[in-house]
C-alpha cells in the first residue's frame, strides 16, 4: 500500500512580505523540512529581471521551480501572470516522474491572471492526477473559476485514477468546498478533524444539522486567521494533515504551508 506525503504552499514569489527582499534560499531550506514527495506551489517566479540584476548574489540563475526542485524532484511550471520584467504562476515539484503537464488559463477578468496546472505523475502503484490551483480575490470570480476547475478535472482524470487538487483558493468564507466535494467525489484533508470546543454538538442540537467541515487557517503566516489554502483528494486515505505554524515559517512567506500524509486506497 503506497504512502505519499504532499504539501501545498503559496511562496509569495520568493520574496519577503515586507521590503520585497529575496527569500528563495531560505525557502528552499524550509521546503526540505517538509519532506514532501509532491509539492503544489503558487506564486512561483519563473523570471524576474529586476531582482536578478539588483540582487544577483541572492537570486538564483535558473527559474524558481527549477532551483527549488534541485536534484531530488522533477518540476513543472505554468506561466500565468506576464509583465515587462518577468512572469509568475503555479508549479509542481515531484519525486516521481511527470508524464504530462498542461496549464489552463482560468482568468476571469483582465486584472487577475489565474491558472490551473494539471500534471500526471507515474508512481510505483498507478498514475496520479495533480492539479495546482490559485483562484481569484473576487467571490464571483472564484465561483466561476471553481466551475472551470470542476469541468477540467471531470474531463481529464478518469474516475479509476486518484486525484489531488491543492493550492490557494482564497476561499476565506468556505463557500466553495461543498461544490467541489459533490461534483468530484473528493474530501478535504481536514474534513475529519473534530469541531473545536464542542461547537459541533451544539449546532446539531439547535439545528439538527451536522456542521460544515472547517478548513485550516493558513494566512497570514505570522498569525493565521483566514482559511485560504486547501488540499482535496480522491483515492487516498488521509493519515494526517498539519499547518506549519510558527516564527520560522512566518519569515519565509505570507502563507503557512499545509502538509498531509496519504495512503493510496
Amino acid at each position: 500500500m503506497m504512502k505519499l506525503r504532499i504539501a501545498t504552499y503559496n511562496i509569495h514569489k520568493g520574496v519577503s512580505s515586507v521590503g520585497g527582499l529575496p527569500r528563495v534560499h531560505d525557502l528552499k531550506k524550509s521546503m526540505s523540512l517538509l519532506a514532501a514527495d509532491v509539492l503544489f506551489l503558487q506564486e512561483v517566479q519563473g523570471r524576474h529581471d529586476w531582482l536578478a540584476l539588483s540582487q544577483s548574489a541572492q537570486w538564483p540563475e535558473e527559474a524558481q521551480h527549477e532551483f527549488l526542485a534541485g536534484r531530488h524532484h522533477h518540476s513543472a511550471y505554468g506561466k500565468n501572470a506576464v509583465y515587462n520584467h518577468g512572469h509568475h504562476g503555479n508549479a509542481l515539484l515531484s519525486a516521481y516522474p511527470i508524464l504530462s503537464q498542461n496549464n489552463h488559463d482560468i482568468s476571469d477578468h483582465a486584472l487577475e491572471s489565474r491558472g490551473l496546472l494539471h500534471c500526471v505523475l507515474q508512481t510505483p502503484q498507478t498514475r496520479v492526477h495533480c492539479y495546482v490551483v490559485h483562484l481569484g480575490l473576487l467571490e464571483g470570480s472564484r465561483r466561476r473559476q471553481t466551475q472551470m476547475l470542476i469541468d477540467n478535472v471531470s474531463r481529464s482524470a478518469p474516475e479509476s485514477e486518484p486525484i489531488i487538487i491543492a493550492g490557494d483558493f482564497n476561499d476565506w468564507g468556505n463557500q466553495l468546498s461543498d461544490d467541489i466535494r459533490e461534483a468530484l467525489g473528493v474530501r478535504e484533508v481536514f474534513d475529519s478533524r473534530p469541531t473545536r470546543s464542542g461547537i459541533g454538538s451544539c449546532i446539531r442540537k439547535l439545528t439538527g444539522r451536522t456542521p460544515k467541515p472547517q478548513p485550516a487557517r493558513t494566512f497570514p503566516a505570522a498569525f493565521p486567521c483566514l482559511p485560504l489554502d486547501r488540499i482535496y483528494v480522491r483515492g487516498f486515505k488521509v493519515d494526517s494533515a498539519t499547518v506549519m505554524h510558527g516564527r520560522h515559517w512566518a519569515k519565509v512567506s505570507d502563507h503557512a504551508p499545509i502538509v498531509a500524509s496519504l495512503t493510496m486506497e
